[in-house]
């Protein structure tokens, strides 16, 4: 992907990656618009950083995906690339059914949001002689976090759709790459702004940026290469339990 000169639509940009990455593809040199569901801090940030645009998203909600999809073709015709940022982490107990509520929410967001976006844009952008769709799953896609099982499912889904995507616009000008974040220090999760096991948000934008031109794939931080690379490295097992017993 290019890393000047596109239209970027982001939903799920109005904090942590989504924000930061926003940021740093509007300051080199993107049209960026960004999306999501607080109307109050979308305002703030098209205040904030003017050449920014911003619309109200919800991605749980599937009329409103396709009512967005359809303005944003229709006022930034140019657009050209996608990234699918918008999710929701939270803790689950999996002893009784109550934790259903929270896996819905989820799979409705998670899941389900990014499969509805790509549909509403796919053959929108196969008109764009240079686009580009980026999905964001997780180090979780591959090892889960145990306290988040829905969550890390939901990614592992995103990865092997993001697989199959690939090869199926292979023959098309969108090219197809998949953010693969570590922890990184946002509010995804209660504490997780200031944990020692996170990765510092601007050392992960910094590492992003620098890989984004040459990637073909997956776009992989080196902090995470413990969880993407654990069952080839037979470490799975140990991972597994490190986390279960690290991340609270």
């Amino acid at each position: 992907m290019k890393l000047t000169g596109n239209t970027i639509f982001i939903p799920g940009a109005t904090s942590g990656i989504g924000l930061g990455l926003a940021l740093r593809l509007a300051d080199a040199g993107n049209m960026v618009i960004v999306a999501g569901r607080r109307s109050e801090k979308l305002a703030d940030i098209a205040a904030e950083h003017p050449g920014i645009q911003a619309v109200r998203l919800d991605v749980s909600d599937p009329d409103d995906i396709s009512r967005v999809a359809a303005d944003v073709q229709q006022r930034f015709p140019d657009t050209n690339v996608l990234i699918t940022m918008a999710g929701i982490m939270e803790a689950e107990d999996l002893h009784t059914a109550d934790f259903l509520a929270t896996a819905e929410r989820a799979v409705t967001t998670n899941l389900l949001g990014t499969l509805r976006l790509v549909g509403a844009f796919t053959e929108f952008l196969q008109s764009k002689p240079d686009a580009t769709i980026v999905t964001v799953s997780s180090g979780l896609a591959f090892v889960p976090l145990v306290p988040t099982a829905t969550y890390s499912a939901t990614k592992a889904a995103i990865h092997s759709f993001t697989e199959s995507l690939r090869f199926q616009l292979a023959d098309t000008s969108v090219g197809v790459l998949e953010l693969v974040p570590p922890a990184v220090q946002t509010d995804l999760m209660p504490g997780q702004a200031e944990a020692d096991w996170a990765m510092p948000l601007t050392d992960f934008l910094d590492e992003v940026v620098r890989l984004l031109p040459d990637a073909t794939d997956e776009i992989l931080v080196e902090r995470v290469g413990f969880l993407r690379h654990a069952e080839a490295r037979g470490t799975y097992s140990d991972t597994l339990v490190q986390l279960a017993s690290t991340v609270h």
